[in-house]
């Protein structure tokens, strides 16, 4: 997140045709694209460059900055929910958008998108709320109001400690942070203390939010086996959603075609190439035999297909029939 209430414009100076260039070429390596990711990442952008179709629609940024005194007393949700999704400037917006391809795309793959949309969907709740809770904090016990209680930010990388928490949770290994070598469970950490060292402007707080909310939410996973509503609520609603592609798929398999004689194609078409009718007393046999099962007479041509008695059949009586069954059943 970054702070200030300087100029805000959505002017691109060419990172933002960079990254889209960088995020098609990530997903063409790809044999699963993780759509919510894709989603976010276009959310973020069109936000930022405003086109004139949304533009009456979305509030300004500073309708929406983060700002922890406002939010408690007017109860400003609208602070509190779409501060994360603004971004000062273009090189601001394109930071963070890098950031979370990267996390992004690790995470939906290794968990599935509806559980990765509604990990998103808490961890911008939570890393709000911490970050809120901080600030009112350091004023109730510090009497440290200007510098946190009045902060105005905006941007989405609290969500993206939180992720980035959640990533490294688990490796043993290490990497590098500006240079630095750590361990890579505390690398956000190490970037937190970093950034507020080198880089100029950014909310601390915020990003300190969004570590501890990505611990809590680790915390509270490991701790409840229950069902996550968020998850099934995603889960439902990414299934509605492909509803009609489902059903524009069905329309095109493969169907049966219909006949003057009734039914013919899949499975039944399949099944009629696979018998042949005896000349003698029209029983349908296996096309794997050569003598009819029934009555025992050779096969002849390819499988008849009147259903209606020959003039053979006609000839013989009951008896021949059951004759010629007990000499085909004792030869075999």
């Amino acid at each position: 997140m970054e702070r200030g209430r300087g100029k805000w414009g959505s002017v691109s100076r060419g990172l933002i045709p960079l990254l889209g260039l960088h995020t098609v070429n990530e997903y063409s390596r790809l044999d699963r694209k993780p759509p919510i990711t894709a989603a976010l990442l276009a959310a973020n952008t069109i936000i930022y460059l405003r086109p004139k179709f949304i533009h009456p629609f979305l509030p300004t940024i500073d309708q929406v900055w983060f700002n922890p005194h406002l939010i408690l007393k007017y109860t400003d949700l609208k602070r509190f929910f779409l501060s994360p999704f603004f971004h000062i400037n273009e090189s601001h917006l394109v930071y963070n958008m890098l950031s979370l391809l990267w996390k992004g795309i690790q995470l939906e793959i290794s968990m599935g998108s509806a559980e990765f949309a509604s990990m998103v969907a808490t961890l911008v709740a939570m890393s709000q709320g911490v970050t809120l809770l901080l600030a009112k904090s350091l004023l109730l016990f510090f009497d440290y109001e200007r510098p946190y209680y009045n902060e105005y930010s905006v941007g989405f990388s609290g969500v993206l400690f939180a992720m980035k928490v959640i990533v490294n949770a688990q490796s043993d290994e290490y990497t590098s942070v500006h240079g630095l070598m750590v361990p890579t469970r505390y690398a956000a950490w190490a970037e937190l203390v970093l950034i507020q060292m080198f880089v100029p402007g950014v909310s601390f707080l915020g990003h300190l939010g969004g570590i501890l909310a990505g611990l809590l939410y680790l915390r509270l996973k490991a701790s409840y086996s229950g069902l996550n509503p968020v998850r099934q609520f995603m889960r439902s609603f990414s299934h509605a959603l492909s509803l009609p592609l489902r059903l524009v798929k069905s329309l095109f398999r493969n169907r049966p075609r219909i006949t003057g004689r009734g039914t013919a194609g899949g499975r039944i078409a399949r099944n009629t190439l696979l018998t042949w009718r005896c000349d003698a007393c029209t029983f349908d046999n296996s096309g794997r035999l050569n003598v009819c099962e029934m009555c025992g007479t050779g096969r002849t041509g390819d499988a008849p297909s009147s259903p209606g008695p020959t003039s053979e059949i006609r000839d013989l009586s009951l008896e021949e029939l059951r004759r010629r069954r007990i000499q085909r059943f004792a030869r075999s």
